[in-house]
């Protein structure tokens, strides 16, 4: 008889080096207050967020709008806490987070915003 496999309970090291710029992504519906909203959350977890490099991409039918915002990630902690914010408010319909090679989704976000 075999024992049961525990999962490991230590927490994998994190791939990105603190602190460093990191992109989010964040797509909605297109309607007032979207990107104050997102704006809003960003200053929460980066006090020194400019709100200027916010890149903002419509649908082609204009539905959507995808907000793109980089902040400063200080901790894997912080990442996963924003996510789980901007993941749970109202206004957001999807949010990925990447860096480096994460940003391949991105490209797949753009390809979806050209079909709708």
């Amino acid at each position: 008889m075999t024992s049961p496999v525990t999962p490991d309970a230590t927490p994998q090291p994190s791939l990105i080096t603190y602190p460093s710029s990191f992109p989010i992504k964040v797509m909605g519906v297109k309607v007032e207050g979207l990107v104050h909203a997102i704006t809003t959350i960003a200053l929460a977890f980066d006090p020194d967020f400019d709100a200027s490099t916010i890149e903002l991409r419509e649908s082609k039918g204009g539905k959507y709008l995808g907000v793109t915002v980089t902040i400063t990630a200080t901790s894997r902690e912080q990442l996963d806490e924003l996510y789980r914010t901007l993941s749970t408010h109202p206004v957001a319909g999807h949010v990925e987070m990447g860096q480096g090679a994460d940003h391949r989704f991105f490209k797949t976000v753009d390809v979806f915003f050209d079909k709708v």
